[in-house]
């Protein structure tokens, strides 16, 4: 349907409803002859009359009344959607998806999240914890969160944290059957807790800097997980070292459970940054969301 036909159509629903032309006319903001034209273009190409007019009033034919009936409410739906879609534009409200990993969506994203969560319930989040690296675009995500490094240059990136710290950790019981190491290469004399990455279909190197020189250290052990939580429990239970964030093992080691060695082969590293796509426009949910995580100084 052409949209000069659909304009046809709407004005003869007005008229119908009103049961006046110069009602219609008003509320349509065109003249009252333009109205009248429209009309009987309308009735002329389809060849039947819609309305019948007097001098004092105007009342629908039943092939109108028919009409009337079978189209009106389809428009009628599509202003009620187009209305509602302009309320998500001023009201926050939808969803929104994160892909992250781990340990920023438990130590960043959600106690940052709860607060918003509980003032605003209309939005919805949706958080998924991957160590891929997702086309955001194409995985249909709002966002996502990766280390400042990880960051494609063509998307904004906000930092939603400061630098961080990994740890290398192992429990005393460990170390009373294994030499501490002294640098990173000593590692491979070590069982070592694996991080298991799905779609590299290996494991995550463990790296260290210091003096400006950087190490990467292939690991190997008896133990791979996909869960730093459980690399943690593991590294707990003995089962040998684990390289965590920082954050994440300092109760343990506070309270003994856990000991740090190689701590000077670890130097901060890049912040967390949530990450989208510069030409998206953003929801107003999203954009409370990026409020809220974002890092102030």
């Amino acid at each position: 349907m052409r949209r000069e036909n659909v304009n046809d159509y709407l004005a003869f629903i007005a008229v119908a409803r009103n049961k006046s032309f110069t009602k219609a006319a008003a509320q349509l903001g065109v003249s009252q002859s333009a109205l009248s034209y429209t009309v009987r273009t309308l009735e002329a190409r389809l060849g039947l009359r819609l309305l019948t007019r007097t001098t004092r009033s105007v009342s629908v034919t039943d092939a109108g009344e028919r009409l009337l009936d079978r189209i009106a409410p389809h428009f009628d739906a599509i202003e009620s959607e187009v209305v509602a879609l302009s309320g998500m534009r001023d009201k926050p409200a939808g969803t929104v998806r994160i892909t992250t990993v781990e340990h920023a969506a438990e130590t960043i994203l959600w106690p940052k999240l709860v607060p918003l969560l509980r003032d605003y319930p209309d939005i919805n989040v949706e958080i998924i914890s991957e160590y891929t690296l997702r086309d955001i675009v194409a995985d249909r995500y709002d966002a996502g969160v990766r280390l400042g490094e990880q960051v494609d240059k063509d998307m904004i990136a906000v930092p939603i944290a400061p630098a961080f710290r990994f740890a290398v950790v192992g429990a005393p019981a460990y170390f009373r059957t294994h030499k501490p190491p002294a640098t990173p290469n000593d590692l491979t004399a070590h069982s070592c807790l694996r991080l298991h990455l799905p779609t590299h279909g290996g494991f995550y190197t463990w790296e260290f800097a210091k003096l400006k020189r950087e190490v990467k250290v292939r690991i190997d052990g008896r133990a791979a997980f996909s869960s730093l939580s459980q690399m943690l429990q593991a590294a707990q239970d003995g089962m040998g070292l684990a390289y965590l964030p920082k954050d994440m093992v300092d109760a343990s080691l506070q309270d003994g459970s856990l000991i740090q060695v190689l701590a000077d082969w670890c130097p901060p590293r890049p912040a967390y940054h949530l990450y989208y796509p510069s030409r998206r426009q953003q929801s107003p949910a999203f954009a409370l969301v990026l409020e809220a995580l974002r890092y102030r100084r």
